[in-house]
């Protein structure tokens, strides 16, 4: 003998179907803000996963996912070392390096994006960070809304190539000579961004 089925409310279907709000809410934030690294010694992944605490949110290696998911998010925090120092491109020599060009045709639409980058300002003092500005100048062609900008006051180098109109177009760090330094500089940027309309 079969059991008689059981019939669920129409009501009680869509309820029972209907994510609840806590999770509806969870799903609005996820995708708030993404911070994507790509490191050479770990020393990038260490300021990475600074940067993310402060946020509440997780590092991701740039490397493990498609350039198009960048633009899945409501903003982009993303950070490189400068290792092909006084090169004119590819001057991370990282995951960046390949697919920045995919970067330039995202289409972000005036979503906010901050740079940050680690370089050593003694050894190479000057070509300190200089893969920020390749970073930012790609992501600003992809209709990027990019702010972050940093004052260069307290910094060991003499010259970099991602100084433009006297700021660092995102955050340097260095996290050899002024590893002391980075927690503060963290924080602050991060006030900074909520300030500029990061969706913190």
């Amino acid at each position: 003998r079969r059991p008689n089925p059981v019939i669920m409310p129409a009501v009680g279907i869509r309820s029972a179907m209907r994510p609840s709000a806590r999770a509806r809410r969870r799903a609005c934030i996820v995708n708030a803000i993404g911070i994507f690294y790509s490191t050479q010694t770990g020393n990038t992944e260490n300021v990475a996963s600074k940067i993310a605490k402060c946020c509440g949110v997780e590092a991701q290696e740039v490397g493990d996912v498609s350039s198009s998911a960048l633009a899945d998010y409501d903003g982009l925090i993303v950070g490189a070392p400068t290792w092909h120092t006084d090169a004119s491109s590819e001057r991370s020599g990282t995951a960046w390096d390949d697919i920045l060009d995919e970067v330039r045709s995202l289409g972000l639409n005036g979503k906010p994006v901050a740079v940050f980058g680690v370089g050593d300002s003694v050894s190479y003092s000057e070509n300190f960070c200089d893969a920020i500005e390749e970073i930012h100048d790609a992501f600003a062609d992809s209709g990027g809304k990019l702010i972050g900008y940093v004052a260069p006051d307290g910094y060991q180098h003499s010259e970099s190539k991602s100084i433009r109109d006297g700021k660092f177009l995102g955050l340097p760090l260095d996290e050899d000579n002024e590893y002391d330094m980075t927690e503060d500089r963290v924080k602050n940027w991060v006030a900074q961004l909520k300030a500029e309309g990061m969706p913190l």
